[in-house]
């Protein structure tokens, strides 16, 4: 069982993270946390596994963690077994099966027998069998490093399972050994992903937004549904606020009309009936001074509607806005930009495919490059840019513009400002307001102008870059993504997914999410061996 209450944290110098948050999450649940980039969702797990300490509140956790973190650069100096905290279980063994009798090591060893044939089984499990126990982390790759840390989930066995962008750099055979285990396991979860097919594996979505945490009893489909209806009930109070606020506005119109057409009927008579000059001055002050309080009355109460219009529309999805209107590109459908026979391409001594590839690409496709970790899925896309030359073959490429959009989002000079680098897509003379209206549009406003690149998160980089399309006067032929959905929330997915469904020109995907792949609409794949 996992109890926060009245919890806060912040970090030294910052305002507050979380200001009084309430959790509590049952035995045995699997429950997925999300919410948008910031919010502190990665930082929230950390104070649950122990990794940081909050700055008040309580916290009461019943079973032991183990916690599969999201970046693996702290551990690298470490061995496998350090990492995975068995180091000492494993070197206790070592002692007494090699007769040491001291009782340290029996404390230590805690009659955990069986913990090599674990360590065995798991590091089978997931495709490792070959690796040693001993060996630093500092030599694996990222999806290595992540199954070596799911791995010991099965070596610890333990109660609470915390995990953190799990599937980020596991490729599909990964993946699907991961929606296993999960599926399997009583262990409590509690899990940050934007895999949306492991979310469906969870049975309650947890949503982490400034006002706290609200709990939705289902899986991510079962959240989506629910937030589609909240957005369908959003809208319906914002209409209704909105014909309140025109009815009061007419209302305050027709009133101080009426008024005015009674006042100015009252004088008239008044100066009929010769009432002296000092009441008449009596009567035109009262007259004004009930205007005015009526006045008072009318703009307060549509200054009330006002604000409560302000609100609800704080509360709307603010990116179904920040969708990239493409040009249509100048290349005829069908037409061969790339012809790729026979390649291969040579690390030191050894190819890289098993067979020579063959492949083409024509104008319109939308072509998805599959395969394993370490199969080569960048490399191709070097090759096929010119980037590098293959060992073996030959690449023909007719003439056609291409941008590439890898996970670290790299065509983004770190150096240059929001507003500058925007300026480089603007080949249509457009005027600074337009663009300053655009990129608040993606949600960069007057205060992130002068920001430099270097500082804006995964998701912020991903909408500088849509902001850029939108302002270019000229679609790219091709557009090639690598990795797009590995460094974003659930919102930056939608956003980015929505952009991409109505490009026209030419599409290159190296993804390992089928849903992101499905929603796009990939038409081909290729797959390495």
């Amino acid at each position: 069982m996992i109890l926060l209450q009245n919890m806060s944290f912040g970090f030294p110098g910052e305002n507050l993270l979380f200001n009084h948050i309430y959790l509590t999450i049952q035995s045995y649940t699997k429950s997925a946390l999300v919410g948008s980039n910031g919010m502190g969702k990665s930082t929230l797990l950390k104070i649950i596994a122990n990794e940081l300490l909050p700055l008040e509140g309580g916290i009461n956790i019943q079973g032991d963690i183990f916690y599969v973190p999201q970046m693996f650069g702290n551990f690298n100096h470490l061995t496998i077994a350090e990492c995975l905290k068995i180091d000492q279980k494993l070197d206790a063994l070592e002692k007494i099966t090699n007769g040491e009798t001291d009782e340290k090591y029996f404390e230590t060893l805690n009659d955990d027998w069986e913990i090599e044939e674990r360590c065995q089984n798991a590091l089978k499990y997931w495709k490792l069998q070959d690796f040693n126990l001993n060996q630093k982390l500092e030599g694996l790759s990222g999806g290595q490093k992540t199954k070596v840390f799911l791995a010991g989930i099965q070596i610890n066995q333990p109660e609470i399972i915390i995990l953190d962008e799990p599937t980020n750099h596991l490729d599909k055979e990964g993946r699907a050994l991961l929606y296993e285990l999960i599926d399997k396991t009583i262990a409590t979860i509690l899990m940050v992903s934007h895999d949306r097919i492991l979310l469906n594996l969870v049975d309650t979505i947890l949503e982490l937004s400034n006002q706290g945490i609200a709990t939705y009893g289902g899986n991510f489909d079962f959240y989506t549904e629910q937030k589609e209806i909240e957005e369908g009930a959003l809208q319906n109070d914002i209409h209704s606020k909105e014909r309140a606020l025109k009815k009061a506005k007419e209302k305050e119109r027709e009133t101080l009309e009426r008024k005015q057409k009674l006042d100015t009927r009252g004088k008239q008579k008044q100066e009929k009936s010769g009432v002296a000059r000092i009441m008449m001055n009596t009567l035109k002050n009262n007259a004004e001074k009930n205007s005015s309080k009526l006045k008072g009355v009318h703009a307060e109460k549509i200054s009330g509607i006002s604000g409560d219009l302000r609100e609800l529309r704080s509360s709307l999805r603010n990116y179904d806005q920040m969708k990239v209107n493409f040009n249509d590109s100048n290349l005829h459908s069908g037409k061969i930009l790339l012809s790729a026979e026979n390649i291969n391409f040579k690390y030191e001594d050894e190819k890289l495919w098993n067979e020579n590839l063959d492949l083409e690409i024509r104008s319109g496709n939308r072509i998805c490059i599959k395969g394993s970790n370490g199969s080569g899925k960048t490399t191709l896309i070097q090759l096929l840019l010119g980037k590098i030359k293959p060992f073996e073959g030959n690449i023909n490429r007719t003439d056609f513009n291409s941008i590439y959009i890898d996970q670290e989002y790299s065509l983004i000079d770190n150096e240059v400002s929001v507003y500058d680098f925007s300026q480089t897509f603007n080949d249509n003379a457009m005027q600074e307001s337009e663009i300053k209206t655009l990129l608040s549009r993606f949600l960069f406003g007057k205060d992130t102008w002068e920001k430099k690149c270097g500082f804006l998160s995964g998701g912020e980089r991903l909408r500088l870059l849509l902001c850029g399309l939108s302002i270019s006067n000229k679609a790219p032929d091709m557009i090639i993504l690598d990795e797009p959905t590995n460094n974003l929330d659930l919102q930056n997915i939608e956003i980015l997914t929505n952009s991409i469904k109505d490009y026209q020109g030419t599409l290159l995907v190296i993804s390992h999410d089928e849903v992101f792949l499905n929603e796009i609409g990939i038409d081909r794949e290729v797959v390495l061996k």
